[in-house]
């Protein structure tokens, strides 16, 4: 029996030993359910649901699933409590051994509170470790200044607490140090390989269907894997199960159409139910900006993308269901200085959970396919372009014992990727590589005293390099007093796949995937110590302090100047093999404070990092090493129904490393044995000075934002949103060309206007 069969085997077998033993906890009364809002049928998400005068409750999860275990027989009103909602109590009675099921439906509150609930976070904090996580919900996402008119996830992430973005066009996030192909994007659990525009202010995702966002900034739990740095869990709601409903929104950078409703309307309690969901967003800004914004380029700003969502969802009467998705995004850029810049994503896949009668084991499963492709044509330079393409799939199982849970899974994914690419001195690296991975996880939470303890572990094998990897992971927090926790995360994390930027570029634009050409995996064991702190009932800080060591990682090799055969044996392989192994740390601290008070909504977030790598000859400090970095966000409310808005947010940060131009010469080819230096014509060839010794200018940057909202009808609103990006007209780099001497600048001050219908 091989490896993957033994591993396979030994999975079957530990889960079967699980379900026995699981199903012996399971002998108590219990009752599990949904929690639904009333109007739209959407889930309610991380809500409290407890037995009214009792310490016995659970939280809704992000399909508002909830499973309330080992509870006494007996009589008892069932309460669940959401702000904007109409509480509700009801009458339950419990037999022994019983397993009752609900579906609980809440209705909005029919007055107005004066407190706007930015973040059901806060309810996790003695029941959950949340070391390095943020929960994102539309809510939060709305409350930023809006560029362009319409909010979108990449303008929040840039806010959060150790992460860097790379700026207004072209960004990418590097997160506590690590690149932005250490970071795992899923998108309703499909691996989505780009999810930013060249215009870095927008993202693929679509805000209005989004369900809920969980960012894990380091030391997430044996359920993620294949990435050394982070994890972005992005998940979509089902359409409106009740009425058709829409939302058009016009600006002057871009338009956006959703449109919701019932396939097959839910009649009753035991009726099942279908909807639909589409989105469509797309920028024209390189043509309105030849009308709106001609003193920046009269020939326009050329950022032009095209997004595309769709997805079918169907609901069986106990809250199980199906969901089948697809999407087309694409992004193009054409400067005169770069030629073309553009990418192409598309792909579909399917999701569903399963709620098995008489347990209270929850089941979920994904399987999906998607593409990326990466091209980049630049002035005086050879082109440049990467592509991955493939499958993920996974099933995982939840059990809930009390305050305490089991959860295990396998995970399977399948991708090829090809690169062709030609570095400064013009050798070219052409590589195309097939990979598949499988992996089992298994992790728990238990909750005793003032601790909550979760351990976990994974195997993660990589079959075509036949390389395994045994990953611990450890999550504790302490609750050392009501208003103060302590809390800490470690792990041991391994990927496989490598970028294909180019270290040498003043500003990186072309980001593609290849995988490791040899068997020594990338490897990252890290650790973070924080603590929660509520200074005051409306005042919190979140200080994390982090350290990452990588024992290995695999780069494109910048230093190479010769072709790799057998003529080159004798030149050492620093100077002919296309990729070299680099070793390094990253450390830093991450401050956050937050205060929330009745309309006034006030957040700032520093960051303080260093990173260093070694390749064996030389130590450097990477790209993205930005040393500081400061995010200020206020909102302010007011209005009988809220209905006026003011957002405002300021961003600074550090200079980006970057090798500087020492000078240029003649180069000459003479892979012609007869090639004459005294006649050839060569072409211009770059001296470099030392690696990444340069800063480039620091990055500064304020944005606002004013919406009023009118309210039509019940469910029918027009909003008008008014915004200026960059209010202080900084130039900030975007793009130089070192040939020509060409600087590129990033948004100037920019005012928009934005218009939104919906129903």
């Amino acid at each position: 029996m091989n490896l993957p069969q033994r591993f396979f085997s030994l999975f079957s077998l530990t889960a079967l030993l699980l379900f026995i033993h699981s199903t012996g906890f399971a002998q108590n009364c219990s009752i599990r359910g949904f929690i639904y809002e009333q109007e739209t049928g959407e889930p309610v998400l991380f809500t409290n649901v407890y037995l009214y005068k009792t310490s016995i409750g659970a939280p809704t999860d992000a399909n508002g699933y909830f499973a309330i275990t080992k509870i006494p027989p007996g009589q008892y009103f069932l309460m669940v409590t959401y702000v904007g909602f109409d509480t509700l109590k009801i009458p339950i009675t419990l037999k022994a051994n019983e397993m009752l099921s609900k579906k609980l439906y809440l209705t909005k509150s029919t007055f107005q509170l004066d407190e706007i609930s930015i973040s059901a976070a806060r309810q996790d904090k003695v029941r959950e470790t949340q070391t390095s996580i943020i929960k994102i919900t539309p809510k939060e996402i709305q409350s930023i200044p809006t560029i362009g008119g319409q909010p979108d996830l990449a303008q929040y992430l840039q806010v959060l607490p150790g992460v860097i973005f790379s700026g207004d066009q072209g960004g990418q996030l590097y997160i506590r140090g690590g690149p932005p192909i250490q970071n795992k994007v899923l998108y309703d659990g499909m691996i989505v390989y780009n999810p930013f525009h060249s215009i870095g202010l927008f993202s693929v995702f679509d805000v209005d269907i989004l369900k809920n966002v969980d960012v894990y900034t380091g030391g997430f739990g044996a359920e993620y894997g294949g990435r050394l740095s982070s994890v972005m869990d992005v998940t979509t709601r089902d359409g409106n199960k009740n009425r058709l409903a829409g939302k058009f929104d016009v600006s002057t950078f871009g338009a956006k159409a959703l449109l919701e409703g019932p396939i097959h309307k839910q009649k009753n309690e035991d009726d099942a139910s279908a909807t639909f969901l589409l989105s469509i967003k797309n920028s024209y800004l390189a043509q309105s900006s030849k009308i709106f914004y001609t003193y920046i380029d009269k020939n326009g700003l050329p950022f032009n993308y095209l997004d595309i969502y769709g997805k079918i969802a169907v609901n069986s009467p106990n809250g199980s269901k199906v969901d089948v998705f697809g999407f087309n995004f694409n992004d193009n850029v054409t400067y005169k200085v770069l030629q073309n810049y553009s990418w192409k994503s598309y792909g579909g896949g399917m999701t569903f959970l399963a709620i098995p009668g008489k347990s209270s084991v929850l089941i979920e499963g994904n399987f999906a396919y998607s593409t990326y492709k990466v091209d980049l044509e630049e002035a005086n330079k050879s082109p440049r372009s990467s592509s991955i393409n493939g499958f993920n799939g996974g099933l995982n199982f939840t059990y809930f014992f009390g305050k305490d849970a089991l959860k295990y899974g396998l995970e399977m994914s399948g991708y090829k990727t090809i690169l062709d690419f030609y570095n400064i001195v013009n050798r070219q690296i052409d590589y195309t590589q097939n990979s598949t991975e499988a992996a089992v996880f298994v992790k728990y939470k238990w909750m005793f005293g003032k601790f909550i303890i979760e351990p976990g572990l994974r195997f993660q094998y990589y079959a075509s390099i036949s390389a395994a990897s045994f990953e611990p992971r450890l999550a504790i927090k302490y609750n050392a007093y009501k208003n103060f926790r302590l809390k800490m995360a470690a792990g041991l994390y391994s990927q496989n796949l490598i970028s294909t930027t180019y270290d040498k570029d003043v500003v990186n634009l072309f980001y593609g995937y290849i995988t490791s050409p040899t068997n020594k995996l990338q490897k990252c064991d890290q650790v973070v110590l924080g603590f929660e702190w509520d200074l005051m009932q409306n005042l919190s800080l979140n200080v994390e302090g982090y350290y990452k060591y990588y024992p290995r990682l695999t780069t494109l090799n910048r230093n190479k100047l010769y072709d790799d055969t057998p003529e080159n044996a004798n030149v050492a392989d620093y100077y002919k093999k296309d990729f070299v192994y680099e070793t390094g740390d990253a450390e830093g601290v991450d401050f956050s404070v937050k205060y929330d008070w009745k309309k006034i909504h006030f957040w700032l977030t520093y960051s303080l990092g260093y990173i260093h790598r070694q390749d064996g000859v030389y130590t450097f400090v990477p790209p993205y090493d930005r040393r500081h970095n400061l995010n200020v966000v206020s909102t302010f409310n007011w209005g009988k129904r809220n209905d006026w808005e003011l957002d405002a947010r300021y961003n600074f940060g550090s200079g980006f490393p970057f090798t500087q131009t020492g000078g240029f010469f003649e180069q000459i080819n003479f892979a012609n044995m007869g090639t004459n230096y005294a006649t050839t014509n060569g072409t211009l060839g770059i001296l470099y000075s030392d690696y990444d010794k340069g800063r480039l200018p620091y990055y500064s940057r304020l944005d606002i934002n004013l919406k009023k909202i009118f309210f039509l009808g019940k469910t029918t609103k027009f909003e008008i949103n008014a915004s200026v990006t960059n209010a202080l007209d900084q130039q900030n780099i975007f793009y130089f060309d070192r040939v020509t001497y060409t600087r590129i600048d990033q948004m100037p001050i920019m005012p928009s206007l934005g218009l939104s219908f919906s129903f």
